[in-house]
């Protein structure tokens, strides 16, 4: 592999201490997640002390003041384990981000320090049934009556959505304005009015608790508006380019851990005599797979560099997030086919690694999406 300059002593060392940390705390307990459909609540409050969630958050609201890079050493190591049930990544990356970016002195004293401790749990809530990657079709409305808005609306495919204490909840508050009507409002899960539905049953990510949520004219006071009337939309975009760096950080790790792995096993694993990896066609099908995710790591570390110096454009995110998405899907299901009947059987990590990855495809922004960002941004300048 081309070496990685991005990471000093200090975060290699942050990275040993994930790593532990995953091994000792999530690994074991994996399986049973993936069977109960939700991870221990126990567990934030042990990453809160560890220092894995909202390590880039201010000292003064709980973090380490540390940089994106310790926000990337954890979406790493977690995809490396193939733990994908803990919503660390929404909680930190999004939530903690939209509130610590856009907040009010007082939501960030009050919610922050919880976050970053663990014993507040948060959940974005932007996908509706009648409206995904078309954010501006939602249809939850947030209307004032007197000191207080009154909600009323549904979402779905909500992570974190059994366990949340506070959503970041897209809601029109001036449903005529279309984009320029929505709005973010904090909503606390013990509010008047509001019901968690059912955690979805999924092809995939089971440890992950994914939920329906419902707001039966939850009021909350005005003080819970994020930022300003109106704004929500030009929030979400200018956070973007980060949650798809994310998505393609951990997609990109996802297929470097696949072709470990298949190396590993072709080396051990004989057929007529010989092992695997001996096969021509091994070799020259991992070799192929190995120079296009050499290829796309290294761009993934340019955005990331981009980033930290706040000039990773959304256009280039979108490149990186459906590339590495795209990959990550045809590398393990290549990968798969390496173990042949045992790829199938889901205490093997390829095949975990299978079901879990094809949601990447969707969420964050489906790769047509991405395109059409692409592809836009493309003609206009040599329209």
């Amino acid at each position: 592999m081309i070496p990685r300059s991005l990471f000093s002593p200090e975060h290699e060392q942050f990275r040993d201490a994930v790593r532990k940390f995953i091994e000792r705390e999530i690994t074991p307990h994996h399986e049973r997640w993936e069977e109960e459909g939700k991870v221990d609540r126990e567990l934030w409050l042990k990453a809160g002390e560890a220092g894995l969630l909202c390590p880039n958050l201010a000292e003064a609201y709980g973090g380490y003041g540390a940089d994106f890079l310790f926000n990337v050493i954890i979406t790493e190591e977690m995809a490396r384990a193939g733990a994908t049930g803990p919503g660390f990544s929404v909680h930190s990356d999004m939530v903690a981000t939209y509130i610590a970016s856009f907040g009010s002195e007082q939501q960030k004293q009050h919610w922050l320090p919880k976050m970053a401790a663990g014993q507040a749990i948060g959940a974005l809530g932007l996908t509706e049934p009648s409206a995904g990657s078309d954010l501006k079709a939602i249809r939850t409305r947030a209307l004032r009556d007197g000191d207080e808005y009154v909600i009323s609306g549904q979402k779905v495919y909500i992570s974190n959505g059994q366990l949340c204490d506070i959503i970041v909840l897209a809601c029109k508050t001036d449903p005529a304005a279309g984009a320029k009507g929505m709005s973010f409002i904090l909503v606390e899960a013990d509010r008047a009015g509001f019901r968690r539905g059912r955690n979805l049953k999924k092809i995939g990510l089971k440890a992950q608790d994914t939920s329906e949520l419902f707001f039966d004219e939850v009021r909350v006071p005005l003080s819970n508006l994020l930022g300003t009337e109106g704004s929500a939309f030009k929030m979400a975009m200018s956070k973007l380019a980060e949650e798809r760096l994310t998505i393609a950080v951990s997609a990109i790790t996802v297929a470097e851990s696949a072709l470990r792995w298949t190396i590993d096993y072709t080396k051990e694993r004989k057929a007529f005599g010989q092992t695997i990896s001996d096969f021509q066609n091994t070799r020259f099908k991992i070799a192929e797979l190995h120079a296009d995710t050499l290829a796309k790591r290294v761009f993934v570390d340019r955005c990331i560099a981009l980033h930290l110096d706040k000039q990773l454009s959304a256009v280039d995110a979108a490149a990186a997030k459906m590339l590495c998405t795209e990959l990550q899907c045809k590398v393990v299901d290549e990968c798969l086919q390496f173990f042949g009947g045992y790829g199938y059987m889901l205490e093997y990590p390829i095949a975990r690694a299978y079901i879990d990855s094809r949601i990447r495809k969707i969420a964050g922004g489906a790769s047509e999406i991405m395109r059409e960002i692409i592809g836009r941004e493309l003609f206009a300048k040599n329209g």
